[in-house]
């Protein structure tokens, strides 16, 4: 079952903003009106990556930031180009636009992979 996640209009040009769905936190980023949703879990250490609420991306809104060893990954593909996590990825989630909202199948929500 599709369940709403937010509006669009909640995910400004240049920001992004986190959620918990099913016990999953999740974040949404907008870069040249493009939404991209991912886990909010770090490939590196398996944490969150924002230590204050919404604080995902860079100071200037280009790049998404682990706010714990300062890894730097692509908004759009969510490839980490900087930081001890280089050539690893963020989780991205699927969803569609229906009405103007943001929805994910919580049959297809990932699990949050367990740090090794």
């Amino acid at each position: 079952m599709a369940v709403p996640l937010c509006h669009v209009d909640d995910i400004p040009e240049g920001s992004a903003r986190g959620f918990t769905l099913q016990g999953t936190r999740l974040f949404a980023a907008r870069n040249h009106s493009k939404i991209f949703i991912y886990l909010n879990r770090c490939p590196h250490l398996g944490i969150a990556l924002d230590w204050e609420p919404d604080s995902f991306l860079d100071p200037e809104g280009l790049y998404i930031r682990c706010a714990n060893h300062g890894a730097f990954f692509e908004i759009d593909t969510g490839n980490c180009i900087q930081g001890p996590c280089v050539g690893d990825a963020l989780w991205s989630v699927d969803y569609r636009i229906m009405n103007g909202m943001l929805m994910i199948d919580e049959a297809e929500l990932p699990e949050s992979p367990r740090p090794a």
